[in-house]
C-alpha cells in the first residue's frame, strides 16, 4: 500500500513513521507538484486539503482514503470524492488549545489597551490609558465543537456567562446556555464577546449580515476565528465605523492573503492577524496522532475511524 504525502513532514516525522509501520510504502513529496508523479499507485493521500482538485482525484485510481492534516475542508472537491466512496477524515480538535488562548489574548489586549501601550513605551511617553476587565461579562460563541467549547472553558476562568450557537442546540461542556441558530438574534444582545469558530460550508456562508452587527451591543467585541466567508468584510466595516459594535478582531478573511492597501488594515478599532491563531508547535504532533490511530482502523479494516468528513455536507 502505498501512502503519499504531498504534506511536506520533517525528516523526523518520516523517520518515526516508517519505524513503526515497515510494512507501509511510504512517499513523502514537498507539495502537490511531486507528488503528481505518484498519484496513481497512491491508496492513502496526506495533505493539508488546499492542492487537491477533481483532475488529482481522477488521476488517483487507487486512492482509497483522503487524510487532511487539518480542520479545514472547504477546498476538497466532494463530488469527485463522494462519486468514488473516497473516505475523508481530518484533524478537527487539534486546534482548540492555540485558537482559545488567541481569543483570550486578543480579548485581553483590546480591553487593557494594549496597542496604545506599547506605542507608548515605543516613544518613551507617560500617559495613563482607560483600562476594563473583561471577568464577568458574557461570551457567545458560534460553534460549540472542540474549538467552541475550549474558547468557554477559558472563559470561565474569567467567570464569563458562556452562551453557545449550534446547530443542534444541545448542550455541551463549559457553556451555561446553548440554543439552535434561530435564537442567534435574540440572544445577540446579550453578548459583550461575539466569538466565531464556524467552519466555511453553504450554511454558514455569509451567515452574519448587518442586522446581527446592529442587534450586538455598541460595547461589544467581534472576532471571528472560523472562517472569513462568515461574514462580509464591508459589514464589519461598516459596523466598527457606525459605532455598532466597538471592535472587531479577525484572524481569517474573505480573501487571503488580506490586501496590503484594504481598509481592514488602517481602521484603528479592527485588529488584524494573519490566520495565523491555529499556529503551534504542537499543531503537526497532534494531527499526526490522528493520523496514525486511522492508520490503524484503515490496515485493519475496522470503521472506528476519528472525524470522518460527511462528503454530502462538506464537513
Amino acid at each position: 500500500m502505498v501512502i503519499l504525502f504531498s504534506a511536506k513532514l520533517s525528516e523526523k516525522h518520516q523517520h518515526t513513521l516508517r519505524l513503526k509501520y515497515p510494512q507501509q510504502e511510504f512517499v513523502f513529496c514537498e507539495d502537490i507538484v511531486e507528488a503528481e508523479k505518484f498519484l496513481e499507485q497512491a491508496t492513502v493521500l496526506v495533505t493539508y486539503g488546499e492542492d487537491i482538485n477533481e483532475e488529482t482525484i481522477e488521476k488517483a485510481a487507487r486512492l482509497k482514503w483522503i487524510m487532511v492534516l487539518s480542520a479545514g475542508v472547504e477546498r476538497l472537491p466532494f463530488p469527485a470524492i463522494e462519486a468514488r466512496d473516497i473516505l475523508v477524515t481530518n484533524a478537527k480538535g487539534i486546534h482548540k488549545i492555540q485558537m482559545a488562548e488567541y481569543t483570550i489574548s486578543m480579548l485581553l489586549q483590546v480591553y487593557r489597551t494594549e496597542r496604545e501601550l506599547i506605542e507608548n513605551e515605543k516613544q518613551a511617553k507617560w500617559a495613563k490609558v482607560s483600562l476594563q476587565e473583561i471577568t464577568g461579562k458574557t461570551m457567545l460563541v458560534l460553534g460549540t465543537g472542540a474549538i467552541g467549547q475550549e474558547v468557554a472553558r477559558l472563559a470561565k476562568a474569567f467567570r464569563m456567562k458562556t452562551i453557545g450557537i449550534s446547530r443542534s442546540g444541545c448542550h455541551v461542556d463549559f457553556f451555561d446556555e446553548v440554543y439552535q441558530l434561530n435564537s442567534l438574534n435574540e440572544k445577540l444582545p446579550e453578548a459583550d464577546f461575539v466569538v466565531s469558530v464556524l467552519p466555511s460550508t453553504k450554511e454558514t456562508k455569509y451567515l452574519l449580515n448587518e442586522g446581527h452587527f446592529t442587534r450586538m451591543k455598541d460595547s461589544a467585541v467581534f472576532v471571528n476565528i472560523g472562517r472569513g466567508d462568515i461574514v462580509a468584510s464591508d459589514t464589519i466595516l461598516n459596523a466598527v465605523r457606525e459605532k455598532e459594535i466597538a471592535h472587531a478582531i479577525l484572524d481569517v478573511f474573505e480573501q487571503e492573503p488580506l490586501p496590503a492597501e484594504h481598509p481592514l488594515w488602517k481602521e484603528p478599532n479592527i485588529t488584524v492577524t494573519p490566520h495565523i491563531s491555529g499556529k503551534s508547535p504542537e499543531y503537526l504532533p497532534r494531527a499526526l496522532v490522528i493520523f496514525e490511530e486511522n492508520l490503524e482502523n484503515f490496515i485493519s479494516k475496522a470503521s472506528n475511524y476519528r472525524n470522518i468528513i460527511n462528503t454530502t455536507r462538506g464537513y
